[in-house]
Formats: C-alpha cells, sequence, structure tokens
C-alpha cells in the first residue's frame, strides 16, 4: 500500500486482523469486516461446519454467490430497460411519421 495507509484492526470470528488500508477506505473496511463476521458467525452457528478456514470457505462462497445473483438480476434489469426504451422510440417513431402524413 501507498504511505498514506493506515492500519485498522478488525475483528472477525473472536479474531484481531490489522489491515493497512488508506483513510477514505476504512469506513468500508469496517463495514465489510463487520458483514463478514456476521457471516462467519451465522454458519458457525448452524452447526454444521467446523474450523474457522472452512467456515470462511462457506462465506466467501455465500457472498460470491450472492454477488454474482445481484449482478446478473442488475444485468437482466437493464436489458429489460434498454428492450422498453426501444419499444418507446419505434412508437414514438411512428406516431411522428403518422402526425406527418396526415399534415401533407
Amino acid at each position: 500500500m501507498s504511505n498514506d495507509s493506515l492500519p485498522v484492526t478488525v475483528n472477525i470470528l473472536d479474531k484481531e486482523y490489522r489491515i493497512s488500508c488508506l483513510p477514505e477506505e476504512r469506513e468500508s473496511l469496517l463495514q465489510a469486516a463487520a458483514y463478514l463476521d456476521g457471516q462467519m458467525r451465522e454458519i458457525r452457528q448452524n452447526g454444521r461446519i467446523i474450523g474457522t478456514e472452512r467456515v470462511a470457505v462457506m462465506a466467501a462462497l455465500n457472498i460470491a454467490n450472492d454477488l454474482l445473483s445481484n449482478q446478473q438480476h442488475r444485468e437482466d434489469g437493464s436489458q429489460n430497460i434498454s428492450r422498453r426504451i426501444k419499444n418507446l422510440q419505434e412508437k414514438i417513431e411512428i406516431a411522428l411519421n403518422t402526425t406527418n402524413q396526415l399534415e401533407l
């Protein structure tokens, strides 16, 4: 990291980690650590997975799956909006052409 980096201490699953980050990234890092801690605690409380490393891998897989699902949902929504805009443009062109023909 650059010389402007500052050490930040985060707690994840009762372990302390010291991470360097830029001052403007500090709050995001703390939020990410808190989110990861919550996910890992939830997995550990379900009791089916033992060991911090396995809990971390399951949390990472769950978070990655959520991220990919959200990206796909956004892409689908974007395609839907583009399709609707194209339909509206076609309707506007038809209306303008009809108006122009009536004026002639």
